[in-house]
C-alpha cells in the first residue's frame, strides 16, 4: 500500500505565502474596479437617472471631516509642540536652534500633518465604514439594494470615496495650521522669538510645492482609507465577529496601505 507522503514545513509556508499573495492581488484588483466604478456612476449616473446623492455625500463629508475636527486638532498641536521640541534640543548642541523653525516647517507640511490626519480617518472613518458595510452584508441589506435596482457602488461607496477625497486633504490643511501655530507659541516661550518673526520665517522657508506635496499626499491616503474599509466592509463573513474581524483588518490594512503609499510618494517626487 503506497505511503502518503505529509507536505514538509516548508512546503506548508510556501502554500499559505501563496495563497495571502493570490489574495492580496485579488483585492487590489477589486479597489481598483471599485474607484473604476465609482468614477463611472459619478459621471454616467444622472444620464442614467440614477445621479449619486449630494445628500449622502454632504453626510460622508460632516462624518468624516466636520466631526474630526476635534481629535485632528488636539494631535496637530501636540505633533506641532513635539517637533519644536525634539528640534530644539537637537539644534541646541550645534547652537543653531534658532534655525528649528525649518525642521517644523517642513516637517509638519510634507509629512506629519498628512500622515497623521491620514491614520486618524483611518482609525475613525474607514473602520467605521467597514461596520457599516458588513452589517449591511450580513443583513443581506446590500442584496436588497440590488433587486430594488440600486447599484451599491452608487449608492454606497462613491459618497465615501468623494467624502475622503475631499475631507482629508481639508484636514491636511487644518492640521497643517495648527501645528505650525501651536510650535510657533512653544518656539516663543523657548527662544523668546515673537510669532510675527515665526510667521515671517515659515514664509521664506515654506514653498508652494511644500503644502501641495502633503496635500496631493492626503488625497491619496483618503482614496486608499474608502477603499479598503468598503472592500473589508463586503468581504465580511461569520456575523458579528466577523465585523469585528474584518473592521480591525481594514484598519490595520489602511494604516499600512498609508505608510507604504508615503514612502513611495516622498521616493518618486524627490527624485
Amino acid at each position: 500500500m503506497a505511503s502518503v507522503t505529509t507536505p514538509s514545513a516548508a512546503v506548508r509556508f510556501l502554500e499559505r505565502v501563496g495563497r495571502g499573495s493570490v489574495r492580496g492581488v485579488a483585492e487590489i484588483g477589486e479597489g481598483a474596479g471599485l474607484l473604476v466604478q465609482s468614477v463611472y456612476w459619478l459621471i454616467m449616473g444622472p444620464g442614467q437617472r440614477q445621479p449619486v446623492r449630494p445628500q449622502a455625500v454632504f453626510a460622508q463629508m460632516t462624518e468624516i471631516g466636520i466631526r474630526a475636527i476635534p481629535i485632528v486638532g488636539l494631535m496637530a498641536a501636540t505633533v506641532g509642540i513635539m517637533l519644536a521640541i525634539q528640534g530644539i534640543y537637537t539644534l541646541r548642541v550645534f547652537g543653531a536652534e534658532s534655525r528649528v523653525t525649518i525642521g517644523i516647517a517642513l516637517s509638519v507640511t510634507r509629512e506629519f500633518a498628512p500622515l497623521i490626519t491620514a491614520i486618524l480617518v483611518a482609525g475613525r472613518t474607514g473602520s467605521a465604514l467597514a461596520a457599516r458595510l458588513g452589517t449591511m452584508e450580513i443583513n443581506q441589506e446590500i442584496d436588497a439594494l440590488r433587486v430594488m435596482g440600486i447599484n451599491p457602488v452608487r449608492f454606497l461607496v462613491v459618497p465615501a470615496v468623494l467624502g475622503c477625497l475631499v475631507m482629508v486633504p481639508s484636514l491636511t490643511v487644518f492640521s497643517d495650521i495648527v501645528g505650525l501655530w501651536a510650535a510657533g507659541i512653544y518656539v516663543g516661550a523657548e527662544l523668546g522669538m515673537n510669532m510675527a518673526a515665526y510667521v515671517d520665517e515659515l514664509i521664506q522657508v515654506l514653498t508652494e510645492n511644500d503644502i501641495l506635496h502633503g496635500i496631493a499626499k492626503s488625497a491619496i491616503f483618503g482614496v486608499l482609507i474608502a477603499v479598503i474599509g468598503v472592500i473589508n466592509g463586503l468581504s465580511v463573513t461569520g456575523g458579528a465577529e466577523g465585523v469585528g474581524r474584518y473592521t480591525t483588518r481594514a484598519v490595520v490594512q489602511s494604516i499600512a496601505a498609508i505608510v507604504v503609499t508615503d514612502m513611495v510618494f516622498v521616493f518618486v517626487v524627490t527624485r
